[in-house]
C-alpha cells in the first residue's frame, strides 16, 4: 500500500510539474508577443519621427574658414542640397563650373553674411525642440493624410531670400530667415509685418505649408487671385489645425473654419485636393 501511494504521489508531482512548464511556455509566448508588438510600434514610431540634417553646420565651416576638406563633405554626403543652394536659391551658376566653390566662397565673405552665419550657429546650435514639433506636425498630418510621405528636413544657411524650398520629397529650412524679429539686418530691410513671421516659432509651420503647396499646387486654371487666396486659406486652415495654434489668422481662414465646422464630414484630404468652394 505504501508503495503504491508513492507511486501516486510521484504521478501528481509529475502533473503539477508538466502543468507549472505548460503554464511558463504561456506566458513566455504572451510576453514574445508583447516585445513584439512594442518593438513594432517603437520601429513605427521611429519611422514616422523627423530628424532635421544639420547641413547648415557643414556649410557654414566651409564659408567661415575656407575648409576643403568641409567642401569634399558637403559635394559627398549633401550632394542634392549643395546644388539645390548653389543653382537655385543663390543662382551663383553650375554646380560642375570649374570656379564654382571660388564663387560661393566669395559670395558670403561679405561681413554681414559672415555675422549672419555665426548668428545662425549661435541661436540654432540645439534645435531638439524642431525636431519635436515637426515629427508631431507631421505625424498629426498624417493621420489626416494617410497617403502623406515624410519628407527628409534638412537646415542650411542662404543669403536673406527664400525660407523653405521645397525638393524632391525634401524640405530646406533656411535658418537665415528665423533669427528674430529684432534682428538688425530685418529691421533694416523688411516690415514689421514681415519681420513678425521671421522667428524661430514660425519654422514648423512654414514647413507645413510649403510642403502642402508642393502637393496640392494650384492648377493653370485657378491661377486668379481670388483662387490663389482661396487656396492659401485651406492650407492656412489646415495648418492651423495640425499644430493646435492660431498660426494665421485672417478673414480667407476663417471662412474655411466656418464652412467646416458645417461640414465635418469632408476630411482634410479631400478640401486639400478637390476644387471645393467655401
Amino acid at each position: 500500500m505504501h508503495r503504491i501511494l508513492t507511486i501516486i504521489n510521484l504521478f501528481a508531482r509529475s502533473i503539477i510539474v508538466r502543468k507549472v512548464y505548460f503554464l511558463l511556455a504561456v506566458l513566455m509566448l504572451i510576453c514574445i508577443g508583447c516585445e513584439w508588438r512594442l518593438k513594432s510600434n517603437d520601429e513605427a514610431s521611429d519611422s514616422q519621427a523627423v530628424t532635421i540634417e544639420r547641413y547648415d553646420r557643414m556649410e557654414g565651416l566651409y564659408l567661415t574658414t575656407g575648409d576643403y576638406s568641409a567642401l569634399m563633405q558637403l559635394n559627398k554626403s549633401y550632394p542634392t542640397q549643395t546644388r539645390t543652394l548653389i543653382e537655385d536659391v543663390l543662382q551663383l551658376g553650375q554646380v560642375n563650373d570649374p570656379d564654382i566653390n571660388a564663387k560661393f566662397l566669395q559670395f558670403f565673405s561679405d561681413s554681414t553674411l559672415q555675422q549672419m552665419i555665426n548668428d545662425v550657429q549661435e541661436q540654432f546650435a540645439n534645435i531638439d525642440d524642431l525636431n519635436k514639433e515637426l515629427t508631431e506636425a507631421f505625424r498629426r498630418l498624417k493621420e489626416e493624410i494617410p497617403s502623406l510621405e515624410m519628407p527628409l528636413v534638412y537646415t542650411q544657411i542662404g543669403s536673406f531670400d527664400q525660407s523653405i524650398i521645397v525638393g524632391n520629397k525634401t524640405l530646406g529650412i533656411s535658418l537665415d530667415k528665423y533669427l528674430g524679429v529684432n534682428y538688425p539686418f530685418y529691421v533694416e530691410h523688411y516690415s514689421d509685418m514681415q519681420r513678425k513671421m521671421m522667428t524661430r516659432k514660425m519654422i514648423t509651420p512654414d514647413c507645413l505649408s510649403f510642403y502642402l503647396l508642393s502637393l496640392y499646387p494650384l492648377t493653370a486654371e485657378d491661377s486668379t487671385q481670388d483662387a490663389r487666396d482661396r487656396h492659401m486659406g485651406k492650407i492656412q486652415w489646415v495648418v492651423n489645425r495640425i499644430t493646435d495654434r492660431q498660426v494665421f489668422d485672417n478673414p480667407r481662414v476663417a471662412d474655411v473654419d466656418s464652412f467646416m465646422n458645417d461640414n465635418k464630414q469632408i476630411s482634410v484630404e479631400r478640401l486639400l485636393r478637390d476644387d471645393i468652394i467655401y
